[in-house]
């Protein structure tokens, strides 16, 4: 049973539909940081294993806490891509709300066994503001997913933070390397989320949802996916210079993103879009799992 359907029964209808596998790509960080630790000789299992329930944890809560507040304020619809529970009427908005909380105390709980396991209890603060983060992309009063922030606070926390954060409990310290993987990591994810929320884009301008998609356009939302990825491709030799040259097998998993910008800027829309959403995520993963087995390799 998956992490999603043990946290809610109806679960398994939303996995059953065509959402983008956003918990695989959700590890990405946590795997490319612990490559960083096992290079640097901080690798440590016990922390690696905590932080990577931490992050599979939030993603699924801001899954669900995204569900719940964007059906419950309509913004659903209109909606043309995957199932939604709140939206579709498969689930009670309280329960999907339930479940997002459940979610986000699980990765408390692991986040708490980080703070035990290393002794900064200083981390309890930042894992307080993830889960802030994680629930104001659309909930509350003033969502920032709907003023066009979403993109920065996605490569913030899942990109700088994860990686940062996981490197520093293996390794004791952060470094160039570090924030620069975290870069090219949360560029990805940003990707995933363009590439969602171009697939929402009609969507999310009739509910007056102001993305970034909605702001810089379709032709601009488009070139700005082409240059997240670009620009992930770009770190990963940056980084490769700084640690090991076999770093740069984490260009492999870039491969399946040359169909997927290919479908992008050839202006492919609404369903046509899912299959870029499956790829990005794919992608972001392989690429984690590319760069790691190079830092490994370069290690031994």
């Amino acid at each position: 049973m998956t992490l999603e359907a043990a946290l809610h029964p109806t679960a398994s209808q939303w996995l059953a539909g065509s959402r983008p596998r956003t918990l695989p790509a959700a590890a990405s960080p946590v795997l490319a940081a612990t490559g960083l630790a096992y290079a640097g000789g901080g690798f440590s299992p016990v922390a690696a294993l905590l932080a990577l329930v931490v992050a599979l944890a939030l993603q699924v809560g801001v899954n669900y806490a995204n569900d719940y507040s964007d059906g419950v304020r309509g913004t659903d619809a209109n909606r043309v891509g995957p199932l939604r529970l709140v939206g579709s009427g498969v689930a009670r908005p309280g329960a999907v709300k339930r479940a997002a909380f459940g979610a986000f105390g699980l990765a408390g709980l692991a986040g708490l066994g980080l703070v035990l396991l290393t002794g900064h209890w200083w981390l309890l603060a930042v894992g307080a503001v993830c889960v802030l983060a994680a629930w104001s992309y659309t909930g509350g009063r003033r969502p920032y997913g709907y003023r066009g922030l979403g993109e920065v606070a996605v490569f913030v926390f899942f990109g700088l933070v994860a990686v940062s954060g996981t490197v520093y409990v293996q390794l004791g310290r952060v470094t160039t390397a570090t924030v620069l993987t975290g870069a090219w990591v949360g560029a990805l994810a940003c990707a995933l989320l363009v590439a969602n929320n171009l697939r929402d884009l009609r969507g999310d301008t009739a509910a007056g949802k102001r993305t970034l998609a909605t702001r810089l356009g379709d032709r601009g939302t488009r070139l700005f996916y082409v240059g997240l990825v670009a620009g992930a491709a770009v770190l990963i030799v940056v980084v490769a210079l700084l640690t090991s040259l076999w770093a740069l097998l984490g260009l492999a998993g870039l491969a399946l993103a040359v169909p997927a910008c290919r479908r992008v800027l050839a202006g492919a829309a609404g369903r046509e879009l899912i299959a870029v959403l499956k790829n990005t995520g794919t992608t972001e993963l392989l690429a984690a799992v590319g760069f790691t087995l190079g830092l490994v390799l370069g290690h031994l």
